[in-house]
């Protein structure tokens, strides 16, 4: 999580990402460079996203307060854009990128869905303007920009703070190695779909169409334009599905934070995190991860492999789990920003599939890789949200006083942008 545009650092110390080996794990295998393996004549990127509770804009938008807000009061989702699984509207989006590599400027593709998705083909269109990714399978990383201050970490569920925490690290005497050190972040994300001239993608322009309240990914899907193979033509399994949204819901229990949330059927895992204003230039974060880690790259899509290692390594909580609690004394009081995502499960084709020999020569016709996520925020002594970012009817939460005596009084929107941005 990282809607704190002064929680950005540069690049060289952006990440120092634990577990490399999750990150060779994520590459498919006809990325490997070995003369015996051809790349897919055709490759398709499919992004399936829920959004509940606040919505907040994630990636680029991030770093803007203006779009921070809108995102906020659910204005960011008012129509069906392209990266709509990106930014964080409540709702429930899909994504999709077309290559035909028989086809370097292919303008505009179909794609044949379910009748239960949609009741006629989606049309997709190549932007007009975008660089092609120097990388599709490579890990995907983010510039950051220096912090401000003081920033203090917590981890793990719990009613007590554990000894040794938190991690404080100050930005007036930190050196390189102290940031690097202080916002290690475990990411396998690879590149989805994405926006790039000759590489259609839906929404587009032609064919904006919102998403059936009903709306289900499950059946035949097939794609079809200039250069793209005959027969590309595949199934999508109810595991891959549209997944629900996770209605989290955050309770005060005497300082200390009880998180609960939906069970999501789909959910591989699921991870929590956390962040509020501290004292005068103070930045508090929390995560639910057993090991030390920011957070900041765990918010996102990762693969079947990465998700499997860190459950082991009890950075994510397993399917099981719905609840956590921020111990007692991480978060003062209102505002704390809470997230919580729920990893669905990857799906990666290729037609024809590789051969058991890994020696044996290997050219697919083409190849599918569809991420499935689902992300609920909200913002501790607001009213829940429901799974459309509107107040729910269930107020069983307790209310302290001070709320109680100014519930007739909304809080402004530069109150609610301060308490996200930490200013």
């Amino acid at each position: 999580m990282n809607p704190n545009p002064t929680l950005r650092l540069p690049r060289p110390t952006a990440l120092a990402v634990a577990g490399s080996a999750a990150m060779l794990l994520a590459a498919p295998a006809f990325t490997q460079a070995q003369s015996n393996i051809k790349p897919p004549q055709a490759q398709a990127w499919i992004d399936v996203a829920t959004f509940s509770g606040m919505g907040m804009p994630m990636g680029g938008t991030a770093a803007n307060p203006m779009a921070a807000l809108g995102g906020l009061f659910g204005s960011g989702g008012a129509k069906n854009d392209f990266g709509n699984t990106r930014a964080g509207s409540a709702g429930r989006w899909v994504d999709v990128t077309l290559l035909s590599r028989n086809n370097p400027s292919l303008a505009e593709a179909e794609q044949a869905v379910p009748v239960g998705f949609m009741p006629s083909a989606l049309k997709l269109q190549s932007p007009k303007q975008g660089r092609p990714p120097e990388n599709d399978d490579g890990v995907v990383e983010h510039d950051f920009e220096r912090p401000r201050g003081k920033l203090l970490l917590y981890w793990g569920c719990g009613g007590t703070v554990r000894a040794g925490q938190p991690k404080v690290l100050d930005m007036a005497s930190a050196s390189a190695d102290d940031i690097a050190k202080f916002f290690v972040s475990r990411r396998a994300t690879q590149r989805g779909a994405h926006s790039s001239v000759g590489r259609p993608v839906w929404p587009s322009p032609g064919d904006a169409r919102m998403l059936p309240n009903t709306a289900s990914l499950v059946g035949e899907h097939a794609f079809s334009g200039n250069g793209v193979p005959t027969g590309f033509r595949f199934q999508i399994p109810s595991t891959q599905d549209l997944m629900p949204p996770l209605e989290l819901k955050a309770r005060d229990a005497g300082g200390a934070v009880e998180l609960s949330w939906a069970a999501a059927p789909t959910a591989r895992a699921y991870f929590a995190t956390g962040m509020a204003a501290g004292a005068k230039e103070e930045v508090v974060l929390w995560t639910s991860s057993e090991l030390p880690d920011t957070g900041t790259g765990l918010v996102d899509y990762q693969t079947n492999a990465a998700v499997d290692r860190w459950i082991n390594e009890q950075v994510l909580l397993p399917p099981s789990i719905t609840r956590c609690t921020v111990p007692k004394g991480v978060f003062s009081g209102e505002g704390a920003l809470l997230r919580l995502i729920g990893y669905g499960h990857e799906l990666n084709l290729t037609q024809p599939p590789r051969p058991a020999d890994p020696k044996a020569a290997w050219e697919p016709l083409w190849a599918v890789k569809l991420r499935v996520k689902s992300v609920a925020t909200t913002m501790l002594g607001m009213s829940e949200l429901d799974g459309t970012g509107k107040p729910a009817s269930d107020q069983s939460a307790p209310v302290s006083p001070e709320r109680e005596a100014s519930k007739d009084k909304p809080p402004g929107a530069l109150d609610i942008l301060r308490g996200v941005l930490g200013r």
